[in-house]
């Protein structure tokens, strides 16, 4: 079915519209969302996209509707994904919590920007050559037998879009009140945000080089790909701050994402050897398979993101990986003077780090033993406990103390 230009139009000026409040409305002053902020916007932009499938349902019919259903959930999914890097990211450039959010806004709109272009290559593609297909089935094979690699919190600060950025730009050490520009010593020097937001959006392209290829597994129609990829990243910097305590409890999200990578990917390869056309398989002539339904794809993605999700946060291991992950962020970031100047929002990291040291002793002594293993964390949660303490003995706010 082809969608009209009016309703394009129409669909674009939403989701600019969209990210335009964003903007004004959230970012222009620094602040530190609470948590009910985030989850009331992650609600909202949650209901709007479901809201938009509903509507496809109506006027496209089931068939668009499914299709649109299944590349949304699949492009949530691989965001929140994303989010792990983000946070990696986030933390290793020490980024003040409440410039956050600014540097995340850009991330998610650069990465709009960039996937827009690259599902109209991808459709390009697709319609001029078959076998794309092969090639998208096995790039998501990849991808996914990469999932299941152990991933480590390793910085991302050697990105080499930040490196090639250091080098060519005079970069100045501090924040600058959350400035992306400014004047050091006569010169034009770049602030540490601007490179945190070459870092996203670099390592987002590496990201949309999956996500593009999983989506078009699912559905050929530009339209509901664009909406597709377009509400799963529009309330993505909201959730960052709904789920930042929980993304250490999804363990097992990359090895759910994997199995839905693989699946799309046999999906891929079936369709393309039903659409076959090279003249080195088959004699050039299509190959009889059967092909997996739309339908089917969807409840696939459905039952594995719904069974790793819940597996994980029931998981014990889950449970102490958080609470040691948590620590040693929560301890960082409290000993670390320029995180944040907001005095309610240092009390709020030290009442997590009391809460997760609680958790960490309840957990008992396997996982006590596996906090005492990840090097010197306790002793970090007691220098922060000190610093706290001294902070309150001196009748200061915790915000007032330098180390």
């Amino acid at each position: 079915m082809d969608v009209p230009g009016w309703v394009w139009a129409l669909t674009v000026a939403g989701v600019v519209a969209l990210l335009a409040f964003d903007y004004v409305v959230h970012v222009r002053k620094a602040h530190v969302p609470t948590l009910r902020e985030a989850a009331v916007w992650s609600a909202l932009y949650v209901g709007i996209a479901v809201a938009f499938g509903v509507g496809v349902l109506v006027f496209g019919g089931t068939a668009m509707g499914t299709e649109y259903f299944a590349g949304y959930l699949t492009e949530k999914a691989l965001s929140v994904d994303n989010l792990f890097v983000f946070l990696v990211i986030l933390h290793s450039f020490r980024v003040p919590r409440e410039y956050q959010q600014k540097a995340l806004l850009f991330g998610i709109t650069f990465s709009l920007v960039a996937r827009t272009g690259l599902i109209f290559v991808g459709s390009a593609l697709i319609n001029t050559f078959a076998w794309v297909f092969y090639l998208f089935g096995l790039v998501l094979l990849v991808t996914a037998g990469n999932m299941l690699e152990p991933r480590g919190g390793e910085a991302e600060e050697d990105n080499i879009a930040v490196r090639a950025a250091r080098r060519l730009f005079h970069t100045t050490e501090g924040y600058e009140d959350g400035r992306l520009l400014t004047v050091r010593d006569g010169r034009r020097a770049m602030t540490p945000l601007l490179l945190v937001m070459v870092a996203l959006a670099g390592t987002d392209v590496l990201f949309a080089l999956d996500s593009i290829p999983a989506i078009f597994g699912l559905t050929q129609n530009v339209y509901l790909v664009f909406t597709a990829v377009a509400f799963s990243l529009l309330g993505l910097r909201q959730l960052y701050f709904l789920i930042d305590g929980l993304l250490d409890r999804l363990i097992y999200l990359s090895y759910g994402l994997a199995t839905v990578l693989a699946f799309i990917g046999v999906r891929l390869i079936l369709h393309a050897l039903h659409e076959n056309n090279l003249p080195f398989v088959n004699g050039g002539e299509p190959v009889e398979v059967a092909e997996l339904s739309t339908g089917l794809s969807l409840g696939v993605i459905v039952v594995v993101l719904v069974v790793t999700v819940v597996a994980s946060l029931v998981s014990p291991t889950g449970r102490a990986q958080t609470a040691i992950a948590g620590a040693r962020r929560h301890a960082t970031a409290y000993l670390d003077s320029e995180y944040t100047a907001d005095p309610a929002e240092r009390e709020r990291i030290f009442q997590c780090l009391v809460d997760e040291k609680r958790q960490i002793i309840a957990l008992g002594p396997k996982y006590k033993q596996m906090a005492r293993d990840a090097e010197g964390l306790l002793d970090l949660v007691d220098r922060a406990r000190a610093s706290h303490d001294a902070a309150v003995a001196r009748g200061e706010t915790p915000a007032g103390h330098h180390h």
